[in-house]
């Protein structure tokens, strides 16, 4: 693997603008039948950019974009790097009180969402910092109308605009100047920790930068490759490797709207995708559609899963049906998406002891060390926290020093997860050190499943874990028990659990016992419940 780092501009529009004027009439954004060249596109952010100024964005300003993968979440993200502010990605399942904790504490401006979903949000931010909502239609800058995807009819904009209006308004128009630097941060990602409430993680240019300039050469991208976008971009995965990577390079990012196996196998042929980075539970859905052939990843050069383990199965089996082998990648919200993946045309190792296929090696610049609990390297092929740093990694979470100096020390980052690292730089994954669960690459902290089922009156006690899942990775598994002389059953509290949590932090079991393990100190011993489940009443509880 090259060791050096390729040279980039300093910020992504001085990235995305360097692309423009080398290929303005080249693809760059595609919506099933509707393709923007780089200068279409270009012109539309800038439209929308100077919008948003007029509405008071700028420098330093945060603004959520709350989109399914629609090319106006592409267009927004350039429209805020041009004027130096930073976007908030908020996953369109967070509803009510998920989505008032997550902007309270980023403390946006405004919110871009979609115009149906504009009045459950408008009331949920009721109060807030907030003060606009911009709303746009998935049926916009595309003419297909596919009734799979797109299932709702336009809705009446809100009060404060219609995002596509405003642009065509400002068609035209320049942002003003904004001196944005590498330092400006680009992306407020939040992730979640298991014993404090999310934080934010500040992703500046230079992070994401060094992450797409590394990745982008780490899968051959070339002039003229296709970039299918299946992650979602509300994750970081999804709006690093899949956006901004495509966007900065003279490639075409296809959007496809959210995640539907018969609809993505349709994209990944038409537009000849030749790379793309998603979930093993995508990977998973598209092996076992029955009209899956290996005609649809013809064009495929580079195809790379992270956010959840990969068993060496699995990869074999999609190679033998399909002709593509499914590279591992590592990377967190932290270390602005992939940091650590297996090279092109190479294939992952195998632990000897776990069994478990390598995550990769670490690309140019970074760093992945395996450490003991004082923060000394093990020797090769022993058990330690993986801990990573070079140009990717965040200098921080917003406004929690503590949490920073914690997570950081000497602005390295504690992943918290357990590696063995071998004599030639294969890193394996071997074990979480923290609690969180990872269902289809998405992190879900147990305590906020936890409180949810404490509301139900019935409810004594409750504890969440994560199960191994082959199809997600692992799903989330609730155990409770009952308040005295109260009654419930799983699938009663699987349904109050479903009113308050987005779809996949929602428990698929929930157990209900007579009584929790604990430490000798009262504490819930969530590690014994995870490795050995306690025997449970006749409940069910599927969610």
């Amino acid at each position: 693997m090259p060791s050096d780092l390729p040279r980039t501009p300093d910020t992504l529009p001085g990235a995305w603008r360097r692309r423009v004027e080398a290929s303005p009439d080249a693809p760059a954004i595609a919506y099933f039948d509707r393709v923007l060249t780089a200068r279409e596109a270009d012109d539309l952010s800038d439209a929308i950019a100077s919008a948003l100024a007029e509405r008071g964005v700028g420098r330093g300003d945060r603004v959520g974009v709350r989109l399914q993968n629609i090319p106006q979440y592409a267009l927004v993200l350039l429209a805020l790097w041009k004027l130096g502010a930073a976007a908030l990605p908020v996953n369109p399942m967070y509803r009510g009180e998920e989505l008032r904790r997550l902007v309270d504490d980023a403390a946006p401006v405004g919110i871009v969402c979609a115009d149906t979903d504009h009045p459950g949000v408008r009331g949920a931010l009721a109060g807030s910092p907030v003060r606009w909502v911009l709303g746009t239609s998935d049926r916009d800058l595309q003419g297909r109308d596919d009734p799979r995807v797109l299932t709702a009819e336009r809705a009446a904009p809100p009060p404060d605009g219609d995002l596509m209006e405003l642009a065509r308004a400002h068609a035209g128009r320049r942002p003003p100047a904004t001196g944005v630097g590498p330092g400006d941060v680009a992306l407020l990602t939040y992730t979640s920790g298991t014993t404090g409430p999310p934080k934010g993680a500040m992703n500046t240019h230079a992070n994401v930068l060094a992450v797409t300039s590394t990745f982008g050469r780490h899968v051959d991208l070339r002039p003229g490759d296709a970039v299918l976008a299946l992650a979602p971009l509300f994750h970081i995965t999804g709006a690093v490797i899949n956006a901004a990577l495509a966007l900065v390079h003279d490639t075409l990012l296809v959007f496809a709207h959210r995640f539907r196996a018969d609809v993505v196998l349709e994209a990944l042929a038409e537009h000849r995708v030749t790379f793309t980075i998603g979930s093993i539970t995508a990977f998973n859905a598209l092996y076992d559609h029955p009209d899956a052939r290996p005609a649809h990843f013809r064009s495929v050069r580079a195809l790379y899963s992270g956010g959840a383990p990969i068993p060496p199965s699995t990869v074999e089996r999609f190679r033998e049906r399909f002709g593509v082998y499914i590279h591992n990648a590592y990377g967190m919200t932290e270390t602005s998406s992939g940091v650590i993946a297996v090279p092109l045309g190479r294939e992952a190792p195998v632990d000897p002891v776990g069994g478990s296929l390598s995550i990769g090696l670490p690309l140019p610049g970074v760093t992945a060390r395996a450490v003991d609990s004082g923060g000394n390297p093990v020797p090769p092929g022993e058990q330690g926290e993986l801990e990573i740093s070079g140009p990717s990694v965040v200098p921080g979470y917003r406004d929690r020093p503590e949490e920073t100096a914690a997570a950081f020390p000497g602005g390295r980052l504690r992943t918290g997860d357990v590696a063995v690292i071998d004599g030639d730089g294969w890193v394996y994954l071997v074990d979480r050190l923290k609690d969180q669960i990872n269902v289809s690459g998405y992190k879900v902290w147990p305590r906020e499943v936890e409180d949810v089922l404490h509301r139900h009156p019935a409810v004594f006690e409750a504890a969440v874990v994560g199960r191994p899942d082959p199809y997600r990775g692992e799903s989330v598994v609730a155990y409770v028990s009952l308040a005295s002389g109260a009654r419930a059953t799983g699938e009663e509290l699987a349904g109050f659990a479903r009113e308050h949590l987005a779809a996949y932090k929602r428990p698929r079991e929930v157990h209900i016992v007579e009584t929790l393990p604990k430490t000798p100190t009262g504490k819930i011993r969530r590690r014994a419940l995870r490795d050995t489940p306690v025997p449970t009443t006749p409940s069910g509880g599927g969610a």
